[in-house]
């Protein structure tokens, strides 16, 4: 039986595991570099080989159980696959575990953005991002990756962060007062406790790992330079999963190249983090 980064089967049934993970290896509309469908592989195996005890927190967040839930394979058509994981995770969140996503390209959040959304109100959905994508439609579909949290600014509260490339047809569609561009970061040291201050009550974070400066994470669709560093990222989500009700979270675009084990390595520690933080808020 495959689990998680290689952790006891003991904690990787669904009957003893407090988290849930699905893959979603989906490149159905990634317009410039692809390889997100390679992304769950190389997370999943940059995971068995980083070391189960996070010093920060001083815990095993393994010891709290991870599930495996499966991977969403349907790819006939960006809105199929949307379609597919609105329902794998409606299925899931009836478990009354915490659910979690790891991609593929960025379109495979909106289905469960969508399904998350239908389950716990006042949802805050934050994103980081380099990029807005907040299209209503590219290339024909409103399931495309330019289009991943369109739907999620419509109906919830949207808080973006790390964003420095958007489309000038998105700029009516900017949630006001609520955008944390990269530029802007740059120069604000109180910016981690100003985002804060937009997020509350029930959160989902998608995380769209071109967020980071390439330096840091450079095998992603669109690395876009000037990006968000790795402690100030950290210290963010520690605050929102202090503050708030992290209900689900998502990783997405860590794409497959000759350079991609930084960024596969960097995506593993980071779903980690994210779980020893959920669990020392929730104990």
């Amino acid at each position: 039986m495959k689990t998680y980064a290689g952790i006891p089967e003991e904690n990787a049934s669904l009957e003893n595991s407090k988290v849930v993970l699905v893959t979603v290896p989906y490149d159905g509309t990634s317009t410039w570099g692809k390889g997100a469908d390679k992304g769950p592989e190389l997370f999943l195996d940059a995971s068995e080989n980083m070391e189960l005890y996070d010093i920060e927190t001083g815990t095993e967040p393994y010891l709290e159980g991870v599930y495996l839930a499966g991977e969403i394979s349907e790819n006939s058509t960006p809105e199929a696959m949307t379609e597919a994981v609105y329902q794998k995770t409606k299925e899931l969140l009836a478990t009354d575990k915490l659910f979690t996503l790891f991609g593929g390209e960025h379109s495979v959040s909106i289905g469960s953005i969508r399904a998350v959304g239908e389950k716990f109100e006042n949802l805050t959905v934050l994103q980081l991002d380099a990029h807005t994508d907040l299209r209503p439609e590219f290339h024909g579909s409103t399931s495309n990756h330019a289009c991943a949290v369109f739907e999620a600014n419509q109906k919830h509260n949207l808080v973006q962060v790390g964003i420095r490339s958007m489309d000038a047809e998105e700029v009516e569609y900017l949630p006001e007062g609520r955008v944390f561009f990269a530029h802007e970061i740059a120069n604000n040291e109180n910016w981690v406790n100003d985002v804060l201050e937009k997020v509350s009550g029930n959160v989902y974070i998608t995380i769209d790992l071109d967020a980071f400066d390439p330096s840091i994470a450079p095998s992603t669709g669109t690395p876009e330079p000037g990006g968000l560093q790795w402690y100030p990222t950290l210290e963010l989500l520690k605050k929102v999963f202090e503050k708030c009700n992290v209900v689900a979270f998502d990783i997405v675009e860590l794409m497959d190249s000759a350079y991609s084990k930084p960024s596969a390595f960097l995506a593993a520690k980071l779903y980690y983090k994210m779980l020893a933080y959920y669990h020392i808020n929730k104990d």
